[in-house]
C-alpha cells in the first residue's frame, strides 16, 4: 500500500459530527467515510481491519464445528409475521414493498430464516446437533444513530444458531459458543468482561453479554467487590427484604402536608412537623409512584404506575429492558387529564392498580415487600398517608426491576459484597433461546423413539463492524489509532523521510524485501512537498504497530524502528533489517 496511490485522505482536524474518540480517529485516519446518518463507507485501510476481524471470527467458529451460510438481507414478511416480530419490531426495522405490493424488510436479525432453513433440510435427531453461522450486513432503523460505528443503521454482525434435540444438548452448544467467544475477544485484543444479561425480545432463558470496557459505552454493568458476580444493570435482581410482621404497626393515618409535591420537600416537612424519636425521616422512608406510558408494538398505549422508594429513580433503560419490545414514555399532561383521580405530587396506591380509582396497572419495586411501612401520597392535594403498610393497607399487580442500581448496593449473589459500576460496549451476546422460534415455525425432528420433538435453539451474536470501533476505542492514544498487530491494516509502516534519492532507493529495497517475506506494508513513498513531519503524523494517526523510518541514517547504514504502542525506538542496520523486522512482526 503506497501512500502516493492509496485511496486515503487524512485529516488534521476532528470532524464536527464525530462524537467519540474512535469515531473521530477512524474518520481522520481515512478508514471510513460517512454516507448518511448511521451509514458508513469502508475505505481500503478500514476494510483491511474489518476483514481481519471477520477472519478471526470465522477461524474460531469453524473450530467448534459451526458451518457458514449466507442469507439475503432482503427478507419476506411471512416468517416474521409467524413469530409476531413483524409487529414487535415496531419502527425499528426498514420495511418496503415490491412492485406487486408484497411486504419485505431489511433483515435486522435472522432467527426465522435459520429456523426455516433447518426445517427445510433436516428431520431426524441424527442430523443434530447442528451449528450454523453467517457474517452479514444487518439493518435497523435507529431513531438516533450516533458514535460512528458503535450505533448505526447499517452494520455487520456475525450471528450463529445451534440446534439440539434437548436442553442438555443446548447447554453443550451454548458452552462451546461461549468458549469460542472468549478466544475471539482475547485475540481481538481489547479489555472486556462477561456479564449476566436479559434475554429481552429474543426470549429464552440463560443470557450473557460480552462488554468491551469503555467510558463511551452505552451499557452500564455492575460487578461485586467480593465475588465474581457481574451483570448488565438491566439484569440485576434486587434482593427483596424478607416479609416483616406488622402486628404492632400503627394504623395508617392521613396528615396535612401542604406544599410538599417533591420528595425533598416532603422529608423536610416530616422532620419539622412529625419528628421521629429514633432518627430523622429520610427519602428512603417514602414511597413515590412514577407514571409512564407503554407504547406497544401494535401502537396501543397503556399507562403504568411504578412504586419505588423515594431515594431511587426509575432507570429508563432498565425499565425498557424488562418490557422489551415495548417502548416507554413519560406520562404527559394530556394523559394525566384522562385520569382525574391522579393528583400530581400526591399520588398514592389508592388511585392505582386494578382496584384503584384510575384502574392503572401498578407494579412495585421488590424493596416494597410485605410489612414495610411507608409515607406516600393520599391522592389529595397537600396530604400524605403515614404508616401505610405494604400487604396490609395496599397491594399491587406485581413487581418490576426498574429502580436505578447504584454503587454500594448489596450484591444479589453473596453476603457482604457491594456493587460497583462501569461502562461498556456490547460486543457479543449469547442466548439459550429454547423453543420459542422452533414452536412458532414448527421445527420438529423425530427422536430416537420415532416421536416428533420440538428442536431447542441457541443464538449467538458478535458485532463485527462495532468491534473495529471498540478495538480502536480501547487502544488509541492522544495522537492517533494504535492497532493490535493481529488486526492492524499492515504489519509495518515504512516512512521515506527525506528528499535524497538514496533514501527512497533504500526504502524501496527494504519494502520489496519485506513484501517478499510475506509482511504487509504501508509505504509512505510520497515525494515533492510532503514533509517528513507530515509523514510521521500520518503514520502515528494510522496506527500500524511498527513504524520504520528510512532517513538520514541511511548514510551510516541505519534505520529507525518505533513501537507505535509504547513509543520505544531502536536503530537497526539496514543490512539484515528484513530478517530483524520479520522476527519482530512474527515474534
Amino acid at each position: 500500500m503506497r501512500m502516493s496511490t492509496l485511496f486515503v485522505r487524512t485529516l488534521r482536524e476532528d470532524p464536527s459530527d464525530a462524537e467519540v474518540p474512535s469515531h473521530r480517529l477512524l474518520l481522520r485516519a481515512g478508514y471510513i467515510r460517512r454516507a448518511a446518518p448511521g451509514i458508513y463507507t469502508w475505505l481500503p485501510l478500514g476494510l483491511k481491519v474489518l476483514r481481519k476481524v471477520e477472519g478471526i471470527i470465522r477461524e474460531e467458529m469453524d473450530a467448534i464445528g459451526a458451518q457458514e451460510v449466507s442469507f439475503p438481507a432482503l427478507l419476506p414478511r411471512e416468517p416474521y409475521e409467524a413469530t409476531n416480530r413483524w409487529t414487535e419490531y415496531g419502527d425499528g426495522i426498514f420495511r418496503l414493498k415490491d412492485r406487486k405490493g408484497a411486504d419485505y424488510l431489511l433483515g435486522p436479525t435472522h432467527e426465522e430464516m435459520f429456523t426455516l432453513l433447518v426445517k427445510d433440510m433436516y428431520g431426524s435427531y441424527k442430523d443434530l446437533p447442528l451449528s450454523l453461522y453467517q457474517v452479514q450486513t444487518k439493518y435497523r432503523d435507529e431513531a438516533r444513530p450516533r458514535a460512528g460505528l458503535l450505533r448505526g443503521r447499517e452494520f455487520i454482525m456475525k450471528d450463529s444458531y445451534s440446534f439440539d434435540v434437548d436442553d442438555a444438548g443446548l447447554e453443550v452448544s451454548y458452552q462451546k459458543h461461549r468458549d469460542a467467544y472468549v478466544r475471539i475477544f482475547d485475540r481481538l485484543g481489547f479489555d472486556y468482561v462477561i456479564v449476566k444479561a436479559t434475554a429481552g425480545a429474543m426470549g429464552g432463558s440463560k443470557s450473557e453479554e460480552f462488554l468491551a470496557n469503555a467510558a463511551v459505552g452505552e451499557d452500564t454493568y455492575v460487578r461485586c467487590t467480593a465475588c465474581d458476580y457481574a451483570a448488565n444493570v438491566e439484569a440485576v435482581q434486587v434482593p427483596a427484604p424478607a416479609a416483616v410482621s406488622y402486628d404492632d404497626a400503627p394504623a395508617a393515618h392521613v396528615e396535612d402536608t401542604p406544599g410538599t409535591p417533591t420528595i425533598d420537600s416532603l422529608v423536610d416537612h416530616l422532620n419539622s412537623a412529625f419528628p421521629r424519636a429514633d432518627r430523622p425521616w429520610a427519602a428512603g422512608d417514602t414511597l413515590k409512584n412514577v407514571l409512564v406510558v407503554l407504547k406497544h408494538p401494535d401502537g396501543t398505549r397503556e399507562p403504568l404506575a411504578i412504586g419505588l422508594p423515594g431515594d431511587r429513580e426509575v432507570d429508563q433503560k432498565r425499565l425498557e429492558g424488562q418490557l422489551e419490545p415495548i417502548e416507554v414514555e413519560a406520562m404527559d399532561e394530556a394523559e394525566f387529564r384522562k385520569h382525574p383521580s391522579l393528583v400530581k405530587g400526591y399520588i398514592g396506591p389508592g388511585a392505582l392498580g386494578e382496584e384503584g380509582t384510575s384502574a392503572i396497572r401498578y407494579l412495585l419495586d421488590p424493596r416494597v415487600s410485605e410489612g414495610t411501612r411507608w409515607v406516600t401520597g393520599a391522592d389529595e392535594p397537600g396530604r400524605h398517608v403515614v404508616d401505610l403498610v405494604a400487604g396490609r393497607d395496599f397491594t399491587a399487580d406485581g413487581t418490576i426491576e426498574a429502580a436505578d442500581v447504584r454503587d454500594g448496593d448489596a450484591c444479589p449473589n453473596c453476603d457482604g459484597g457491594t456493587l460497583e459500576s462501569a461502562r461498556g460496549i456490547e460486543m457479543g451476546h449469547v442466548f439459550q433461546l429454547g423453543r420459542k422460534y422452533a414452536e412458532s415455525l414448527d421445527l420438529k425432528v423425530l427422536d430416537e423413539n420415532g416421536k416428533l420433538v420440538t428442536v431447542t435453539m441457541g443464538s449467538y451474536g458478535v458485532g463485527v463492524s462495532r468491534a473495529v470501533a471498540a478495538i480502536a476505542e480501547d487502544t488509541l492514544d492522544e495522537i492517533g489509532l494504535c492497532w493490535p498487530r493481529e488486526i492492524a491494516p499492515a504489519d509495518v509502516h515504512v516512512v521515506a523521510a527525506g528528499k535524497d534519492a538514496a533514501v527512497f532507493e533504500a526504502a524501496e529495497q527494504l519494502v520489496a524485501g519485506l513484501v517478499a517475506a510475506g509482511v504487509d506494508v504501508v509505504f509512505d513513498d510520497r515525494a515533492g512537498k510532503i514533509s517528513p513531519g507530515v509523514k510521521f503524523k500520518d503514520a502515528e494517526l494510522i496506527g500500524v504497530p511498527t513504524i520504520v523510518t528510512v532517513g538520514r541514517g541511511v548514510v551510516d547504514g541505519l534505520i529507525e524502528v518505533k513501537d507505535r504502542r509504547t513509543g520505544e525506538k531502536q536503530e537497526l542496520a539496514l543490512d539484515g533489517a528484513v530478517e530483524a523486522l520479520l522476527g519482530l512482526v512474527r515474534g
